[in-house]
């Protein structure tokens, strides 16, 4: 009887190899002949799961995006306001070495995404939703009763995407978790702030 081959699995394990090369050797590390390698696969055996390097490119990307979005369900749905905004803004920060590590990868794939429409496209459209979330979850947490229309919290917004993004540049120019003290002191900033 023949093996049953789980595709989804192999798209997914391809994807792993592709995140890993990107983040130790960058974009040009991930070649179709070292993600064969490295995944132990066939030559040609990723044009059963990805016809050429921009499909594996974009199923990464995506992969990493939706890592933040895991990190983001798996919060408390009960939690206060404060915290429920505490959880979303640490989710996006490099506090740890598998975020710091995912940061990488999409660093490397930012730069890829200008050539790539649509890249390009998806990145913007999780900027939207992202700025759209924390504008929700800041006025929440507001004890001025502000909206999420509000210029104070889209400003807020604003600035924590801006930071968290610079976080996440920064720390890759660090040893692995030399910052975390420090972006952590900026979370209690910005929501002592936000309380105030």
């Amino acid at each position: 009887m023949p093996k049953v081959i789980d595709h989804d699995q192999r798209r997914r394990e391809i994807v792993e190899v592709a995140k890993r090369l990107i983040a130790a050797g960058g974009f040009e590390a991930a070649t179709m002949r070292s993600i064969v390698t490295a995944a132990g696969f066939a030559n040609g055996a990723l044009k059963h799961y990805f016809a050429n390097k921009d499909g594996i490119i974009a199923a990464t990307f995506e992969s990493v995006l939706r890592e933040t979005d895991t990190r983001v369900s798996t919060l408390d749905p009960s939690a206060s306001p404060a915290d429920a905004l505490r959880g979303f803004v640490e989710a996006a920060m490099p506090l740890d070495e598998h975020r710091i590590t995912s940061a990488r990868v999409l660093l490397v794939l930012w730069e890829h995404s200008v050539a790539n429409p649509d890249l390009a496209r998806q990145y913007r459209e999780l900027l939207t939703a992202w700025r759209a979330e924390l504008t929700r979850r800041i006025a929440a947490a507001c004890t001025q009763g502000r909206t999420p229309e509000s210029p104070t919290v889209g400003t807020l917004a604003d600035e924590i995407i801006s930071v968290t993004i610079g976080a996440n540049v920064a720390s890759l120019m660090h040893p692995v978790g030399d910052l975390i003290d420090r972006y952590s002191d900026y979370v209690d900033s910005v929501l002592t702030r936000i309380a105030a």
